[in-house]
């Protein structure tokens, strides 16, 4: 049985294989077409200089092993902007696990302090229970969906007002970061093409929430 049980196995991991690379072909296609369409640089190889451009980014400090791939750039709605996956390991030997995650982002007009909005859950709570602090706001619909930290509590209140909060809660899976001129989007998954659309609009809109006053400090 054991020569067949190792057949059966070796058939498996070919098949999974053969999916695995029909799904990246088929993605990396997608992706070309996409960039082609909107007028887009596309890069499907690894790129060593996504953790030199968006390094600063809290996001990407996670774990070991860091590196960033399918990296699209262009213009949107006149701002310079990038999307691309990020892919990590953690732990080692048997425990090595491998997590990827996308990332879109918008570079604004001037630079801002460093601003992080997550949602809340037991991992961002068990960290302000060590003294990692947590900015709270009048909503307490808001403080209790999202982990909002900044060096910079007014900024943190001029960005987080009441129509950015109503925003935000109506996508209460937004991961975001502000630092220098980069906003940027987060998503627990390999980036697609029809996440493209989706994450950039959505970095417009929270761009549009931003009071103008921001723009003329």
């Amino acid at each position: 049985m054991e020569p067949l049980l190792l057949f059966v196995v070796f058939v498996a991991i070919a098949v999974l294989g053969y999916f695995g690379w029909q799904a990246e072909k088929r993605r990396r296609e997608e992706f070309g077409q996409w960039a082609a369409a909107h007028g887009w640089k596309y890069n499907h190889q690894r790129d060593p200089s996504i953790r030199l451009r968006y390094g600063f980014l809290d996001r990407l400090q996670v774990g070991h092993s860091r590196m960033g791939y399918s990296l699209l750039t262009g213009p949107w709605q006149g701002f310079r902007a990038a999307a691309f996956t990020f892919r990590y390991t953690t732990g080692s030997g048997k425990n090595q696990q491998t997590h990827h995650f996308c990332v879109a982002l918008l570079h604004l007009e001037q630079d801002f302090e460093e601003l992080r909005i997550y949602p809340e859950n037991m991992l961002s709570r068990f960290g302000q229970s060590f003294g990692f602090e947590d900015i709270d706001f009048e909503s307490l619909e808001f403080s209790r969906a999202f982990t909002v930290r900044s060096r910079d509590r007014k900024f943190a209140y001029d960005f987080c007002h009441t129509g950015m909060m109503e925003f935000l809660l109506e996508y209460r899976d937004t991961a975001l970061e502000l630092e220098g001129d980069t906003l940027a989007l987060f998503r627990n998954r390999q980036l697609t093409a029809a996440d493209l659309e989706p994450m950039l609009q959505r970095l417009v809109a929270i761009r549009g929430q931003m009071p103008e006053y921001l723009f003329r400090a």
